[in-house]
């Protein structure tokens, strides 16, 4: 992380994404489990997905990207053995960090929306124990996520927060956190420890900068739903354009810079550098033989 500035973490739903993020110049990025599921499979993050299928997105993901990045562990799947097994995999796939959270998985909510139940303290402090000990060491980082701002107010989050670093978490991650005070309370409560603060818009409030969120005592800003909106946005917008233009004849919806579009699409995928790995093996299938 540069000093003094926030490391910043736009959410890849897809490689593609994850090839834009690196390109617009971001040094590292998160892999969500909301945005992940809506893009890979069309589904939403209510603990529907399983370990197998989440290894496997944030595999193709990461052979995307050079940049670090930090990923969902949601409830780890199971008990303590799901547990060690998902940070072993994660570790493995080159992970960062992993964020484990203590929603009930019966009832568990995407995002910041509220969670109607959180797990006994206890179970959720043996998952952190085995998780910080499955890890062959201290290189991906292990951030204790608690749901408890809806069921239990700011001071029982706290309290989860401060027992789940006492467990070994390298750092913690309220969701939910809204007024300024909150923000500045929790910051304050923590600093020096790695703190996580994810901004989802809501449509009305603008967000807080994330320089000054720095200043309270967050290193680690995410925007989860910052580029899965605006990529649902241009879709179904250019959709709407080609289905109108297909009933009625009128004329496609042009992009506002083609070649820059279409230059942007190149270099993401790496055309260039695959025509000329063809190039290559062209030229040599043609050399004569001696």
């Amino acid at each position: 992380m540069e000093a003094g500035r926030p490391l910043v973490l736009p959410v890849a739903q897809d490689a593609f994404a994850a090839r834009l993020i690196g390109r617009a110049g971001f040094k590292a990025f998160a892999i969500g489990g909301s945005a992940m599921l809506a893009a890979r499979y069309g589904l939403p993050d209510l603990g529907i997905a399983a370990l197998g299928e989440m290894v496997a997105g944030i595999q193709d993901i990461a052979a995307a990207s050079d940049l670090p990045f930090i990923t969902d562990g949601d409830d780890g799947y199971g008990d303590i053995k799901s547990v060690v097994r998902m940070i072993r995999a994660y570790e493995a796939l080159g992970v960062g960090a992993v964020i484990l959270e203590d929603q009930a998985r019966p009832s568990k909510q995407p995002g910041d929306n509220p969670a109607p139940a959180v797990v006994a303290m206890a179970e959720f402090e043996t998952k952190l124990r085995a998780a910080v000990d499955a890890r062959s060491s201290g290189d991906m980082l292990i951030i204790a996520r608690t749901d408890s701002l809806t069921t239990l107010g700011l001071d029982g989050a706290l309290k989860r927060a401060e027992r789940s670093l006492a467990a070994g978490a390298d750092g913690v991650f309220i969701p939910g956190l809204k007024a300024h005070d909150d923000l500045v309370t929790v910051g304050s409560a923590f600093r020096g420890k790695h703190q996580l603060l994810a901004l989802t818009e809501d449509g009305k409030a603008q967000l807080p900068r994330a320089q000054d969120l720095f200043v309270m005592g967050y290193d680690l800003i995410a925007y989860p739903s910052y580029l899965m909106l605006r990529t649902t946005e241009a879709m179904a917008s250019a959709l709407a354009g080609l289905l109108l233009s297909t009933a009625d004849g009128s004329p496609l919806p042009a992009l506002a810079d083609f070649p820059a579009a279409r230059a942007a699409f190149a270099e993401a995928v790496g055309l260039r550098d695959w025509q000329a790995l063809d190039k290559v093996a062209r030229s040599q299938a043609s050399a004569p033989a001696t």
